[in-house]
């Protein structure tokens, strides 16, 4: 069937005239031809114009099939088929497009249009009603509107008949007119004047009614001009003379020479504010009206007529210009954005903000921002769990600009399922959300991305799901796929270390040993096989420092130190093992002390602490590419500690040896195990450089490895106290971190005794050396 906007087929052309001369007969069947020939011509560009429609058609069919979110494809498709007047397929492609995008209000007046041509009684009067209903609330059209109206007022039998009902029905739709476009300064006027018009109707049609009624009826249409007096709209004056004129066919006479003869004191200084109010409006309205301005010259002048409504602080005008501004510019995010966002602090009203984000989202569905402004709005407004939960779908199936705007939504969804578990939630929606974010997500992160989502996950795995063993199943999974990112591991050991859950963290670190990571990660990279044999050579060297001296020289040790300095040309020991920078990869024990990698930053209990760091007297090989640090090969200074005394707890980190020069002397020094020296309660015990070995490999933090102080005489039994393990030392307790080193060479700690006093024991942070003999006459002393 045709529709109103179908081209006419044009007429078949006229057939030329009969030439004139002799032939009769001849003549007239040689022109009947010619005639039959246009006939036939006109038919068949006729079918041409047809058969390009049709295959246009086609074409466009094809193409939407592979992309139906294409709204160009749409909107070419539903012309053709409105000039082919395909009524049926019109209709599903409009239906169509509308579920995925609005419709402009070009597009809704057209369709409206169609459907009260085609229809024939009032069956189709709700059908046609509800697609007015969908046109006006998705965009700010006056035109539109007036279509409304006029459809209502004409075909609906209640409004027709001037029933009550009717009256009651077309008067809330007028008043909905005028709340949504009565405050428009260009075109506001025209639903004024509608409504006016429609009230004067009335009053003609109860000409014979009692007075009392048409007093009503006159009052109604007199508040109405008083109304628009008062809004600032085009045309002011004309609509005071048309009230002037309309109170003189009322009775009540006045000057029309005079501009405020006749009307109330209160009107005119309503009118005279909205006329003041209008002129300041009028630049800004000009600048909109220029026909030839570009989108974005438009965009500006509306951002700025915006800031002077919003300035003026009526909420009411405001929304009415943003109505104005996505309705001339629907698919500009900023119009959108800076809307909602006026909603969102000024207005609050949830209805209204519902609507409004509802349409941001339909018109910019490729801005993340907007999706991640509208699931939080939807919660402040405490919208129900399956409406975020729509909400949040309708996001992702999307198509955003970039991967962070997809991470974007993801979080923002935790972040509101968590902030309601209160309300009875299950912390499975929260792992599941996580779960196909990181299946959806993970091969297009970037490494800092991909690390905020699985640090957050595990987190809350741990803090809300109680699940440690599902944090590590995330790390672990995170690792299989990415193994390769320094940070991925570093989070993970520290997850490890928080908890408390040191042989984890070190079993972590183990593992770490054998990778090689991209930038500073890689400027320590030592390999199994190197740690395994320089550990070899070190065990061998230490086992052959405690080998037994002659027992004519026990008490000489202080004359074997001396003669070794002399022999390395009576330099002090630890300068020495600095200047001869070390050479061989850091060391590591079978209970996997940390490797000092670059990066991995995050200290382990059992591993050589920062302020003790010196003592291992590591030097980096600035030749090396990979950036390896060398321990010095040279033969450590030598002590046989036949007669010293190892003093731990002096400090934070503090630990000693002290000689004595004999027996006697050391086994009165040990007496004092446990009492306070220099403030702090000290422990002392004989030196045994036998048992480094043991100690070595067991580690500080395996069960027979713990720090072990033995008493005067009781040949290595355990000081009291010294088994706690690493948990249980409280944060003002002294640790003694890095391998067990009361019976280690002398060479891994101070050879002198020292001490670093902090401002809790009185020191003020200052550090303190002491040498043998200030120690010894501190032990000694009574």
């Amino acid at each position: 069937m045709a529709t109103p906007m179908e081209e006419e087929v044009p007429e078949a052309a006229a057939a030329a005239p009969a030439p004139v001369g002799d032939g009769g007969d001849d003549a007239e069947m040689a022109a009947a031809p010619r005639a039959d020939s246009d006939s036939d011509s006109s038919d068949s560009d006729d079918d041409e114009g047809a058969g390009a429609d049709e295959l246009r058609i086609q074409a466009l069919e094809q193409a939407l099939q592979e992309q139906p979110l294409d709204y160009e494809t749409n909107v070419q498709y539903i012309q053709c088929l409105r000039k082919s007047g395909n009524i049926e397929k019109l209709r599903a492609a409009r239906e169509n497009m509308n579920v995925y995008f609005p419709l402009n209000p070009k597009m809704w007046q057209e369709w409206a249009k169609d459907e009260i041509s085609l229809s024939t009684g009032n069956e189709s009067f709700g059908d046609i009603e509800k697609l007015f209903e969908c046109g006006v609330q998705e965009y700010l059209s006056v035109n539109l509107w007036q279509d409304y109206l006029d459809f209502v007022e004409e075909h609906d039998q209640l409004v027709s008949q001037r029933s009550t009902a009717g009256l009651a029905k077309m008067r809330d739709l007028f008043e909905r007119a005028i709340t949504a476009g009565g405050l428009h300064v260009a075109e506001g006027s025209k639903l004024w004047a509608a409504y006016r018009e429609y009230e004067m109707a009335i009053l003609i049609t109860i000409a014979d009614a009692n007075d009392e009624e048409k007093a009503k009826q006159v009052q109604r249409i007199r508040t109405l001009f008083h109304r628009q007096l008062s809004v600032p709209l085009a045309d002011m004056e004309s609509t005071l003379a048309e009230y002037k004129s309309w109170e003189a066919e009322q009775g009540n006479e006045n000057d029309q020479g005079s501009e405020f003869d006749g009307v109330p004191s209160n009107i005119i200084s309503s009118y005279k504010k909205a006329n003041d109010m209008y002129n300041e409006r009028k630049h800004y309205e000009d600048q909109l009206s220029n026909a030839g301005a570009s989108e974005a010259d438009k965009l500006q002048e509306f951002l700025k007529y915006i800031k002077f409504e919003e300035s003026k602080g009526d909420p009411a005008r405001v929304q009415v210009l943003y109505e104005r501004a996505v309705s001339d510019l629907p698919v500009s995010s900023d119009i959108w954005t800076e809307y909602t966002s006026y909603l969102d602090r000024a207005l609050k009203v949830p209805s209204v903000l519902k609507n409004v984000y509802h349409r941001a989202t339909r018109n910019c569905t490729w801005v993340g921002e907007l999706w991640v402004r509208y699931l939080l709005s939807l919660e402040r407004i405490h919208a129900s769990e399956e409406e975020l939960k729509h909400v949040f779908e309708r996001a992702v199936q999307c198509s955003f600009g970039t991967i962070k705007e997809y991470l974007d939504i993801y979080l923002t969804r935790v972040d509101s399922l968590r902030r309601r578990m209160s309300d009875g939630l299950d912390f499975q929606l929260i792992r599941q959300t996580f779960m196909d974010a990181s299946e959806f997500l993970s091969p297009q992160l970037r490494a800092e991305e991909l690390l905020l989502l699985h640090l957050y996950w595990t987190k809350l795995e741990c803090n809300l799901g109680n699940d440690v063993a599902a944090a590590r199943k995330v790390w672990e999974d995170t690792l299989k796929k990415s193994g390769s990112i320094l940070e991925i591991w570093q989070h993970y050991i520290s997850m490890e270390i928080e908890m408390g859950n040191i042989h984890e963290a070190r079993s972590l670190y183990k593992r770490c040993y054998s990778r090689r990571f991209a930038g500073s990660g890689s400027e320590v990279t030592p390999r199994l096989k190197e740690l395994s044999i320089f550990k070899s050579q070190q065990e061998a060297k230490i086992e052959s420092y405690s080998a037994p001296l002659d027992p004519s020289n026990a008490n000489d040790s202080s004359h074997k130190r001396k003669t070794s300095k002399m022999a390395n040309k009576q330099e002090p020991p630890g300068k020495r093992r600095k200047e001869n920078a070390p050479k061989s990869t850091v060391p590591s024990d079978d209970q996997g002390s940390k490797a000092q990698t670059g990066n991995i930053g995050a200290v382990e209990t059992g591993e050589v602490s920062g302020k003790a760091k010196e003592s291992m007297d590591l030097k980096a090989d600035s030749d090396t590419q990979a950036g390896t640090l060398r321990l010095n090969e040279s033969k450590p200074y030598r002590y046989d500690d036949k007669c010293t005394a190892y003093l731990s707890n002096i400090d934070l980190t503090g630990l000693a040896y002290v000689d004595f020069s004999d027996n006697e002397h050391l086994e009165a020094a040990i007496k004092k195990n446990k009492h306070k020296l220099l403030g702090k309660k000290v422990s002392v015990a004989r030196s045994d450089p036998s048992r480094s070995k043991k100690g070595r490999e067991g580690g500080p933090f395996s069960k027979g490895g713990q720090d072990k102080l033995p008493h005067s005489g009781d040949n290595g039994t355990s000081a009291p106290g010294s088994s706690r393990s690493d948990k249980e030392i409280s944060k003002d307790d002294t640790k003694i971190t890095g391998k067990n080193t009361f019976a280690a060479p002398r060479a891994l700690v101070k050879p002198l005794g020292w001490s670093q006093r902090d401002e809790k024991s009185g020191g003020g942070g200052a550090e303190e050396l002491k040498s043998n003999e200030e120690f010894r006459n501190l032990l000694l002393k009574k």
